[in-house]
């Protein structure tokens, strides 16, 4: 059986589980169960452990500061867990990567105690200023970056309102500012793109050993074949032959290329 001691007129209790040496202890305040290990095997010890803990977390109630909700970095692990399994072979694998790495560097560090229901516009607003604050170690993130972050946080927060842990999304705009930059992709001529190909054409002519020759030749191909499929640099790198197929268009009775692109918004 669970060996068990109460202290502070049963407020708190010490308890021991059969496979553990070290005592746990547990308060029931503001509405929900608390308790954590006090990494102590001594009864004595534990107990004053418990003591001290208590004491802490009425102040903290007293102060305002006692959570009774899920935490932003409690959002995060269940984000993170149903967001890599959910997504297995749909999204590549450095987009999910962007992901941890921006919870672990600069979301976790900065959100990571607050509970999910104060993680409001303001706080995110004030997050947007710490980060583009001069700063003599880290530079001032570009727009972009800053972007790719919020969309990180957003995916958490929309975690918490899927569990029930927030009722719903905060406004995470950006304030003072009508619109972001507008920039438009380039693209080439038809003359630009002449050019190009006969360049890439004249280097495999010039190619020096067998070696530099096969190389020049799948420079040339990948250029002909982004240019009249429209694919993106990164989009282009990452095809497999499995994303391919050869087939007959029905409604020109052409053979054509089908092309899964898996990009960074999933297989298109």
């Amino acid at each position: 059986m669970t060996e068990k001691h109460s202290i502070l007129g049963d407020k708190v209790h010490v308890y021991k589980r059969e496979s553990s040496s070290v005592w746990q202890c547990s308060s029931y305040l503001d509405g929900r169960n608390r308790h954590v290990s006090t990494k102590e095997e001594s009864l004595g010890k534990a107990k004053e452990f418990a003591e001290d803990w208590y004491l802490e977390l009425r102040g903290k109630k007293a102060r305002g500061e006692l959570l009774s909700e899920k935490t932003f970095a409690q959002a995060v692990e269940r984000f993170t867990k149903e967001y890599e399994l959910m997504t297995a072979g749909e999204r590549n694998e450095t987009y999910v990567k962007g992901h941890r790495a921006r919870l672990k560097n600069h979301l976790l560090p900065y959100f990571g105690k607050l509970g999910v229901s104060q993680v409001t516009s303001g706080a995110v607003q004030d997050y947007r200023i710490f980060r583009l604050q001069d700063d003599p170690i880290y530079k001032s993130p570009a727009r972009s970056t800053m972007h790719q972050e919020i969309v990180t946080l957003r995916q958490v927060l929309k975690t918490a309102i899927r569990h029930g842990w927030l009722l719903g999304l905060p406004d995470l705009s950006v304030a003072y500012r009508a619109s972001g930059k507008v920039a438009h992709r380039a693209w080439f001529s038809h003359d630009d793109y002449k050019k190009l190909y006969e360049a890439t054409r004249k280097n495999i002519k010039g190619a020096k050993n067998s070696y530099h020759k096969k190389m020049a030749e799948q420079l040339h191909d990948k250029i002909l074949f982004m240019a009249n499929t429209g694919i993106r640099p990164d989009e282009a790198n990452w095809l497999e032959y499995r994303d391919i197929e050869i087939v007959n268009d029905d409604a020109t009775g052409e053979t054509i290329l089908e092309i899964e692109v898996r990009g960074k918004r999933g297989v298109w």
